[in-house]
């Protein structure tokens, strides 16, 4: 058993966390087929299955959950030792590896990827996007990118991009024609509405605040949708009003195609953060982008 390669290993543990071969291959920039190569060519030496694998999902067997435990020290100081070579460049490089929300991936990171990317060219940004919390490192991410209510305390988090963000209502000309202005929030329980589904499948009710009391609703839904770009059609189509991130609606606001809706209830919030977990060792791609972070901050301060 000695002589087992080092990648296999490696493509073992990625697909075990990721639960995918499609998720891990993503991360690690490789096919799906040649991590599906390496871990059949693993398991005929080890002569015992480590996954079991469906159309729809991968798990752990015993002896796959017992390997992977053993595993992941050894594969988190070999990586540490690669890293370490590092600190005798001139600029750091390698993979760093993010997840980040849809509103983020759009909004908020590609001007600061490009100013990252410039500053560091040896280093390759590989970005997932997914608006549900997720494990960053049981899941093969250097960091995450969420809002201040979804972060956990046992995490350090630093601000990036802008430092308000705010939700506001619109709606269609053509709708409110039809059906009128809604005055409070109440009100919205006798319109028709566009609601967003995450990838939870959860369906979250709007929240409004009045008088230092907040209070939800969630409103009859004409349109549920699961991306932005649908969901503002929708209510440029005239299907409903809509209550999202206001850079989703800016340009059809600006257009004139969406008109606002509740103006005073415009909910403001905390701009998003960089999330990620203290360990011993930190990547050096990681660490360049923390403190690239942290000089944009004061320069913004």
């Amino acid at each position: 058993m000695a002589d087992l390669p080092l990648t296999e290993l490696d493509a073992f543990a990625a697909v075990a966390q990721a639960r995918s071969f499609r998720a891990a291959a993503k991360l690690r920039g490789a096919s799906a087929s040649s991590l599906s190569d390496a871990l059949r060519r693993l398991e005929e030496r080890l002569e015992v299955r480590l996954l079991n694998r469906t159309t729809r999902n991968v798990s752990l067997t015993e002896a796959g959950a017992r390997l992977l435990e053993r595993l992941r020290p050894g594969l988190a100081e070999i990586e540490a030792a690669l890293d370490g070579v590092n600190s005798f460049r001139d600029t750091p490089m390698g993979r760093l590896r993010l997840n980040v929300p849809g509103v983020v991936a759009r909004f908020v990171l590609p001007e600061i990827a490009a100013r990252f990317l410039a500053r560091y060219p040896d280093i390759t940004l590989d970005v997932a996007t997914n608006d549900a919390f997720v494990d960053v490192i049981g899941e093969g991410f250097d960091a995450g990118v969420r809002y201040e209510e979804s972060l956990q305390s046992d995490m350090i988090a630093i601000p990036i991009g802008p430092r308000t963000q705010s939700y506001v209502g619109a709606a269609a000309p053509s709708y409110i024609e039809r059906f009128g202005v809604p005055d409070h929030p109440r009100d919205l329980l006798q319109h028709q509405c566009i609601l967003h589904r995450f990838s939870s499948g959860r369906v979250l009710p709007w929240s409004f605040e009045e008088e230092g009391r907040e209070f939800t609703i969630l409103p009859p839904a004409r349109v549920i949708g699961e991306t932005s770009d649908l969901e503002v059609a929708m209510a440029v189509a005239g299907h409903g009003i809509i209550f999202t991130f206001s850079e989703f609606l800016a340009e059809a606001l600006k257009q004139g195609t969406l008109v606002p809706v509740l103006a005073p209830w415009t909910q403001s919030f905390s701009g998003p953060f960089l999330y990620y977990n203290s360990r011993r060792h930190m990547p050096a791609p990681l660490k360049a982008f923390i403190e690239f972070l942290k000089t944009e901050n004061r320069r913004g301060s």
